[in-house]
Protein backbone atom coordinates (compact mmCIF):
# COMPACT_ATOMS: atom_id res chain seq x y z
CA UNK A 1 0.00 0.00 0.00
CA UNK A 2 1.48 3.18 -0.84
CA UNK A 3 1.25 6.12 1.11
CA UNK A 4 1.81 9.77 1.04
CA UNK A 5 3.69 9.83 4.64
CA UNK A 6 5.61 13.38 3.59
CA UNK A 7 2.31 14.85 3.37
CA UNK A 8 -0.05 13.24 6.23
CA UNK A 9 -1.59 15.25 8.61
CA UNK A 10 0.54 18.21 6.81
CA UNK A 11 -0.63 21.78 5.03
CA UNK A 12 1.70 22.17 2.23
CA UNK A 13 1.74 26.17 1.30
CA UNK A 14 2.49 25.73 -2.69
CA UNK A 15 0.83 25.45 -5.94
CA UNK A 16 -1.78 22.19 -5.92
CA UNK A 17 -0.73 20.82 -9.24
CA UNK A 18 2.69 20.76 -8.48
CA UNK A 19 2.29 19.08 -5.04
CA UNK A 20 0.05 16.44 -6.18
CA UNK A 21 2.64 15.35 -9.00
CA UNK A 22 4.74 14.66 -6.47
CA UNK A 23 2.06 11.87 -4.77
CA UNK A 24 1.91 7.89 -5.72
CA UNK A 25 -0.87 6.52 -7.49
CA UNK A 26 -4.00 5.24 -5.71
CA UNK A 27 -2.99 6.91 -2.43
CA UNK A 28 -5.51 8.53 -0.91
CA UNK A 29 -9.49 7.67 -0.08
CA UNK A 30 -11.30 10.82 -0.38
CA UNK A 31 -10.39 14.51 -2.08
CA UNK A 32 -13.01 17.15 -0.85
CA UNK A 33 -12.47 20.39 -2.47
CA UNK A 34 -13.93 23.55 -4.10
CA UNK A 35 -11.56 25.59 -6.43
CA UNK A 36 -11.81 29.36 -7.03
CA UNK A 37 -14.84 29.98 -9.15
CA UNK A 38 -12.96 32.21 -11.57
CA UNK A 39 -15.83 34.66 -10.42
CA UNK A 40 -13.62 37.97 -11.65
CA UNK A 41 -14.25 37.17 -15.18
CA UNK A 42 -17.63 37.36 -15.72
CA UNK A 43 -20.09 39.40 -18.27
CA UNK A 44 -22.06 40.67 -15.44
CA UNK A 45 -21.68 43.30 -13.62
CA UNK A 46 -21.00 41.19 -10.23
CA UNK A 47 -18.11 42.36 -8.44
CA UNK A 48 -16.76 44.48 -11.27
CA UNK A 49 -19.49 46.60 -10.45
CA UNK A 50 -17.81 49.71 -8.60
CA UNK A 51 -20.98 50.66 -6.77
CA UNK A 52 -21.00 47.13 -5.00
CA UNK A 53 -23.88 46.06 -5.65
CA UNK A 54 -24.97 42.75 -4.22
CA UNK A 55 -20.83 42.26 -3.66
CA UNK A 56 -20.89 45.58 -1.52
CA UNK A 57 -19.07 44.31 1.89
CA UNK A 58 -17.99 40.74 0.53
CA UNK A 59 -14.30 39.16 1.34
CA UNK A 60 -14.46 38.10 -2.48
CA UNK A 61 -14.32 42.07 -4.06
CA UNK A 62 -11.09 42.20 -2.38
CA UNK A 63 -9.98 38.50 -4.52
CA UNK A 64 -8.29 35.80 -3.15
CA UNK A 65 -4.80 36.18 -1.70
CA UNK A 66 -2.28 34.80 -4.29
CA UNK A 67 -4.98 34.29 -7.47
CA UNK A 68 -7.01 37.06 -8.98
CA UNK A 69 -9.92 34.29 -10.06
CA UNK A 70 -9.75 36.29 -13.57
CA UNK A 71 -8.74 33.46 -16.12
CA UNK A 72 -9.41 32.92 -19.35
CA UNK A 73 -12.43 30.92 -19.41
CA UNK A 74 -10.78 27.81 -21.76
CA UNK A 75 -7.60 28.29 -19.45
CA UNK A 76 -9.23 27.91 -16.07
CA UNK A 77 -11.10 24.61 -17.60
CA UNK A 78 -8.01 23.64 -18.87
CA UNK A 79 -6.40 24.02 -15.01
CA UNK A 80 -9.66 22.28 -14.01
CA UNK A 81 -8.92 19.29 -15.15
CA UNK A 82 -5.69 18.62 -15.01
CA UNK A 83 -6.35 19.58 -11.31
CA UNK A 84 -9.23 16.47 -11.48
CA UNK A 85 -7.16 14.44 -13.44
CA UNK A 86 -4.21 14.35 -10.66
CA UNK A 87 -6.76 14.39 -7.55
CA UNK A 88 -8.60 11.05 -9.80
CA UNK A 89 -5.11 9.56 -9.94
CA UNK A 90 -4.44 10.10 -6.52
CA UNK A 91 -7.61 8.17 -5.11
CA UNK A 92 -8.19 4.62 -4.49
CA UNK A 93 -10.18 2.29 -6.28
CA UNK A 94 -12.90 2.78 -3.48
CA UNK A 95 -12.15 6.62 -3.27
CA UNK A 96 -14.05 9.66 -4.68
CA UNK A 97 -13.88 13.37 -5.28
CA UNK A 98 -16.66 15.54 -4.11
CA UNK A 99 -15.76 18.59 -6.44
CA UNK A 100 -17.96 21.65 -5.21
CA UNK A 101 -18.57 24.29 -8.08
CA UNK A 102 -20.95 26.93 -8.76
CA UNK A 103 -23.30 27.01 -12.31
CA UNK A 104 -23.68 30.28 -14.04
CA UNK A 105 -24.89 31.98 -17.13
CA UNK A 106 -22.27 33.89 -19.07
CA UNK A 107 -23.32 35.57 -22.54
CA UNK A 108 -26.97 33.74 -22.07
CA UNK A 109 -24.84 30.24 -21.72
CA UNK A 110 -25.26 28.12 -18.94
CA UNK A 111 -21.70 27.22 -17.28
CA UNK A 112 -22.76 23.97 -15.68
CA UNK A 113 -19.41 23.07 -15.61
CA UNK A 114 -19.59 20.03 -18.27
CA UNK A 115 -16.28 21.57 -19.44
CA UNK A 116 -14.26 20.91 -16.66
CA UNK A 117 -16.05 17.21 -15.40
CA UNK A 118 -17.05 15.61 -18.81
CA UNK A 119 -14.67 12.27 -18.74
CA UNK A 120 -14.77 11.92 -15.31
CA UNK A 121 -17.25 9.41 -13.98
CA UNK A 122 -19.52 11.49 -12.11
CA UNK A 123 -22.15 9.32 -10.37
CA UNK A 124 -24.21 11.85 -8.91
CA UNK A 125 -24.92 15.34 -8.26
CA UNK A 126 -25.43 16.67 -4.66
CA UNK A 127 -27.07 20.50 -4.11
CA UNK A 128 -25.78 22.32 -1.48
CA UNK A 129 -28.67 24.90 -0.88
CA UNK A 130 -27.13 27.79 1.26
CA UNK A 131 -29.75 29.47 3.94
CA UNK A 132 -29.98 32.83 4.19
CA UNK A 133 -28.39 35.69 1.87
CA UNK A 134 -29.23 38.97 0.68
CA UNK A 135 -29.14 39.87 -3.04
CA UNK A 136 -29.09 43.54 -4.14
CA UNK A 137 -30.05 42.70 -7.77
CA UNK A 138 -33.54 43.25 -9.09
CA UNK A 139 -32.63 41.36 -12.06
CA UNK A 140 -32.03 38.17 -10.30
CA UNK A 141 -33.85 36.01 -8.16
CA UNK A 142 -31.26 35.36 -4.90
CA UNK A 143 -28.82 32.43 -5.68
CA UNK A 144 -28.92 29.70 -3.05
CA UNK A 145 -27.21 26.58 -4.47
CA UNK A 146 -23.87 25.40 -5.33
CA UNK A 147 -23.38 22.07 -6.64
CA UNK A 148 -20.80 19.03 -5.82
CA UNK A 149 -19.95 16.78 -8.46
CA UNK A 150 -19.51 12.73 -6.99
CA UNK A 151 -16.62 11.40 -8.77
CA UNK A 152 -16.04 8.28 -7.75
CA UNK A 153 -14.10 4.93 -8.53
CA UNK A 154 -15.73 1.88 -8.76
CA UNK A 155 -15.65 0.36 -5.28
CA UNK A 156 -16.90 3.50 -3.47
CA UNK A 157 -20.01 3.02 -1.33
CA UNK A 158 -21.01 5.09 1.44
CA UNK A 159 -21.54 4.33 5.03
CA UNK A 160 -24.18 2.74 6.88
CA UNK A 161 -26.96 4.96 6.45
CA UNK A 162 -26.00 8.06 5.10
CA UNK A 163 -27.45 7.49 1.86
CA UNK A 164 -30.45 8.55 3.82
CA UNK A 165 -29.79 12.37 3.40
CA UNK A 166 -30.59 12.67 -0.07
CA UNK A 167 -29.51 14.73 -2.78
CA UNK A 168 -30.30 18.12 -1.41
CA UNK A 169 -28.43 19.61 1.37
CA UNK A 170 -29.49 22.17 3.04
CA UNK A 171 -26.55 24.27 5.21
CA UNK A 172 -25.94 27.45 6.65
CA UNK A 173 -22.71 29.60 5.22
CA UNK A 174 -20.02 30.02 7.31
CA UNK A 175 -20.36 33.70 8.68
CA UNK A 176 -17.28 33.87 10.84
CA UNK A 177 -14.78 33.35 8.60
CA UNK A 178 -12.31 35.52 7.16
CA UNK A 179 -11.65 33.61 4.28
CA UNK A 180 -13.44 34.90 0.72
CA UNK A 181 -14.85 31.93 0.15
CA UNK A 182 -14.79 29.97 3.36
CA UNK A 183 -16.54 25.87 3.25
CA UNK A 184 -18.85 25.63 6.28
CA UNK A 185 -17.95 22.86 8.45
CA UNK A 186 -21.29 21.15 8.86
CA UNK A 187 -20.66 20.29 4.97
CA UNK A 188 -17.36 19.09 5.38
CA UNK A 189 -18.67 16.86 8.21
CA UNK A 190 -21.17 15.42 6.45
CA UNK A 191 -19.17 14.62 3.81
CA UNK A 192 -16.43 12.73 5.70
CA UNK A 193 -18.43 11.18 7.98
CA UNK A 194 -21.02 9.56 5.14
CA UNK A 195 -17.19 7.35 3.96
CA UNK A 196 -14.77 5.36 5.53
CA UNK A 197 -12.32 7.36 4.28
CA UNK A 198 -9.16 7.54 6.28
CA UNK A 199 -6.85 9.99 4.39
CA UNK A 200 -8.89 13.19 3.21
CA UNK A 201 -7.12 15.32 0.85
CA UNK A 202 -8.23 19.43 0.06
CA UNK A 203 -6.00 20.87 -3.04
CA UNK A 204 -7.51 24.59 -2.43
CA UNK A 205 -7.67 24.13 1.10
CA UNK A 206 -8.62 27.85 2.33
CA UNK A 207 -8.86 28.43 5.89
CA UNK A 208 -8.43 24.75 6.61
CA UNK A 209 -12.23 23.44 7.03
CA UNK A 210 -11.38 20.25 5.38
CA UNK A 211 -8.55 19.61 7.74
CA UNK A 212 -9.85 21.12 10.89
CA UNK A 213 -13.46 18.22 10.08
CA UNK A 214 -11.04 15.73 9.52
CA UNK A 215 -8.83 15.93 12.33
CA UNK A 216 -12.11 16.26 14.89
CA UNK A 217 -13.58 13.21 12.94
CA UNK A 218 -10.12 11.06 13.67
CA UNK A 219 -9.07 10.89 10.30
CA UNK A 220 -5.85 12.17 9.00
CA UNK A 221 -5.70 14.83 6.33
CA UNK A 222 -3.72 16.95 3.42
CA UNK A 223 -3.81 20.21 2.65
CA UNK A 224 -2.45 22.03 -0.60
CA UNK A 225 -2.73 26.33 -0.56
CA UNK A 226 -1.04 28.54 -2.75
CA UNK A 227 -1.52 31.22 -0.34
CA UNK A 228 0.90 31.86 3.04
CA UNK A 229 -1.94 33.74 4.88
CA UNK A 230 -4.47 31.29 4.47
CA UNK A 231 -2.06 28.61 5.62
CA UNK A 232 -1.30 30.09 8.24
CA UNK A 233 -5.04 30.78 8.91
CA UNK A 234 -5.34 27.21 8.97
CA UNK A 235 -2.66 26.12 11.11
CA UNK A 236 -3.95 28.54 13.74
CA UNK A 237 -7.35 26.68 13.34
CA UNK A 238 -5.72 23.21 13.19
CA UNK A 239 -3.50 24.48 17.20
CA UNK A 240 -6.99 25.64 18.11
CA UNK A 241 -6.64 29.06 18.00
CA UNK A 242 -9.62 31.73 17.17
CA UNK A 243 -9.98 33.31 13.74
CA UNK A 244 -8.53 36.82 13.01
CA UNK A 245 -10.84 39.29 11.11
CA UNK A 246 -8.17 40.19 9.04
CA UNK A 247 -5.89 38.42 6.47
CA UNK A 248 -2.09 39.96 6.92
CA UNK A 249 0.00 36.79 8.15
CA UNK A 250 3.70 37.71 6.11
CA UNK A 251 5.05 34.14 6.87
CA UNK A 252 5.82 31.93 3.83
CA UNK A 253 6.08 28.56 5.39
CA UNK A 254 6.80 25.64 3.28
CA UNK A 255 5.01 22.95 5.04
CA UNK A 256 2.76 23.08 8.62
CA UNK A 257 2.95 20.10 10.64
Amino acid sequence: MKYPVDFINKIVCGDCLEVMRQMPDDCLDLVVTSPPYNLKNSTGNGMKDPRGGKWKGAALVNGYSHHDDCMPHEDYVAWQRDCLTEMFRLIKEDGAIFYNHKWRVQNGLLQDRQDIVHGFPVRQIIIWRRKGGINFNPGYFLPTYEVIYLIAKPQFTLVSKANSYGDVWELNQEMKNPHPAPFPTALIERIISSTNAEIILDPFMGSGTTAVTAKSLNRQFIGIELSPEYCTMAQNRLAGNPMKEQIGATQQPSIFV
